[in-house]
């Protein structure tokens, strides 16, 4: 039901709902499997390859057992970390940007009609600016700031992170871009080393990442400089594993009926 609404929403909002693709990526030597929902959507970022829509939406089935995004050495020790998992996602190709994917997320997850989560549980984080490549500097995310303001979120539950954090990229090559997450409060009974009165930032469990909006912006060459795209696009990614933990009143997957 959770997969479903999340794709129904977004095929609401004009997106046209696209396939898993296969766990071995078709034609991608950077890639060993498929890690994220935007492997199969690789060259339209790039402008290299043409759909018949703009806008789509999938639950990709993803492992990550290696390469750039590994989560091999978390999984087992926290209650959030997979080999194997789905990832829902909405996606822009040069259509709309940081207005509209802001604004579909924080509806989605917040409205009553939808998945109605508590937004007193919710924070944000925004790219706070860094060197992105040797002398390539690329600052603070205002756009995105001012986006979560006006879409109601209080100044005081955004953060702004660094390149761990906020910046994304499929591969050591490849589309890339800064990026906004929504993560959630679990409570105290979530912290991995039994917090109980820690605040957001802390990374010891309680405060996990349900939703990552990557605003696809660049492409990262062999030399590691960053080229614009011919589209500023978008690429989200929400654990269905983790939202599901959250809907069903549980801190881990495990406990979760997907399990």
């Amino acid at each position: 039901e959770i997969r479903r609404k999340f794709l129904d929403f977004f095929v609401q909002k004009g997106h046209k709902e696209v396939h898993s693709s296969s766990l071995v990526p078709a034609n991608d030597p950077t890639l060993l499997f498929t890690n994220a929902g935007m492997n199969q959507f690789k060259d339209v970022f790039l402008g290299l390859e043409k759909r018949d829509y703009s806008r789509a939406t999938t639950s990709q089935k993803c492992v990550r057992a290696g390469g750039k995004h590994n989560d091999l050495e978390n999984v087992g020790f926290t209650n959030r970390h997979h080999t194997f998992f789905e990832m829902l996602g909405n996606f822009s190709f040069g259509d709309y940007f940081k207005k509209d994917a802001i604004a579909y997320a924080w509806e989605l997850i917040t409205s009553p009609e939808w998945f109605g989560i508590d937004k007193s549980k919710l924070y944000v984080t925004i790219f706070k600016g860094a060197e992105v490549s040797p002398g390539q500097l690329l600052g603070s995310d205002r756009e995105a700031l001012v986006q979560w303001v006006n879409v109601g979120v209080p100044q005081s539950r955004i953060h702004q992170m660094g390149m761990q954090d906020n910046f994304w990229q499929m591969g050591d090559t490849g589309p890339c871009g800064p990026c906004s997450e929504i993560h959630y409060d679990m409570g105290a009974a979530a912290s991995d080393q039994g917090h109980t009165d820690c605040t957001f930032g802390c990374d010891c469990g309680r405060y996990v990442e349900i939703w990552n909006l990557v605003f696809m912006q660049f492409d990262r060459d062999s030399s590691g400089k960053l080229n614009p795209l011919p589209k500023p696009s978008i690429d989200t990614g929400m654990g269905l594993e983790r939202v599901t933990a959250v809907l069903q009143g549980v801190i881990s997957k495990y406990e979760t009926d997907l399990v």
